[in-house]
């Protein structure tokens, strides 16, 4: 199953009796996921603050990301930076396989990418090495496939680290076989261009093809992602395009259900039409 764009705030994590919090405090998560659902934010941050203090993950991670970006609050990222700290330092050495494992690692990229930029007037400042070590921990311990991307494109610009194109490509291949986007795209440019790597001019097709569908579907800013793929497919050869998109076509079918749902849909539409012609 491929790992998730985004992390929702699955409603189902507010259900589940965790061993951290009692019934009263997951009863109160559970009426804060209502109420955000429900449009009332000022509800939910009540509740959500309430389930954070006594510690609950989803809340703490939620109460982050709404900090971040200013989601039915006062944008605040040192406010957004404490939350995520606060998870990650309870839960930094959960399992990778519990429950809550992807809001703990998303946590981790969340603290990460403030350490690359740096929050302005606070204490919080720009420090890459620390930044690479937090990636790292995510994109190893957890396999969390944006720790990935991230840690890849550092390596890619040589930023707190020397450069290194293999390495840059060996992350962004992890994430791409997790459906990360932004980590296809990458990996196919650099498979075409042969960017101090191997060049596969039929493979970095396939990627730059399959991160161009996904984004379609999913609503990803794709304008960049478009260009590059128009880019390759202009360099490739006709047998090249053919097994390109045939690979493309196949590795949708076996790692992407929403594709895969949408291409028997499509199918199905196809095969109604030519009935009734």
């Amino acid at each position: 199953m491929l790992g998730s764009q985004a992390l929702a705030f699955d409603p189902q994590s507010a259900a589940r009796q965790d061993a951290c919090c009692d019934a009263a405090t997951m009863s109160t998560l559970r009426e804060a996921t209502r109420a955000y659902y429900s449009g009332d934010k000022r509800e939910a941050v009540t509740g959500l603050l309430a389930a954070a203090q006594s510690g609950h993950p989803a809340a703490q991670w939620k109460l982050g990301r709404m900090y971040a970006k200013g989601d039915g609050v006062a944008e605040d990222d040192m406010k957004a930076f404490e939350f995520f700290s606060q998870l990650i330092s309870a839960h930094g050495e959960d399992s990778p396989s519990s429950p809550d494992a992807p809001f703990v690692a998303s946590a981790f990229v969340e603290v990460g990418s403030y350490y690359l930029t740096g929050i302005a007037d606070t204490a919080v400042v720009p420090n890459v090495n620390r930044a690479r070590e937090i990636f790292t921990y995510a994109a190893s311990y957890f396999g969390d496939a944006l720790a990935q991307l991230k840690l890849g494109t550092m390596y890619l610009d040589g930023v707190g680290v020397d450069q290194d194109p293999r390495q840059a490509a060996r992350w962004f291949l992890l994430a791409a076989r997790k459906g990360q986007v932004d980590a296809q795209a990458k990996l196919g440019e650099m498979l075409v261009r042969g960017d101090q790597i191997e060049p596969n001019p039929v493979h970095g097709l396939m990627w730059l093809t399959i991160a161009l569908k996904r984004a379609e579907l999913i609503h990803h800013d794709d304008a960049a992602i478009r260009a590059a793929h128009e880019e390759a497919f202009s360099l490739a050869s006709e047998d090249e395009r053919r097994k390109a998109i045939a690979l493309a076509d196949q590795w949708l079918m076996d790692n992407d259900a929403a594709f895969a749902q949408a291409y028997a849909t499509s199918s199905e539409r196809a095969i109604e039409a030519s009935a009734t012609r």
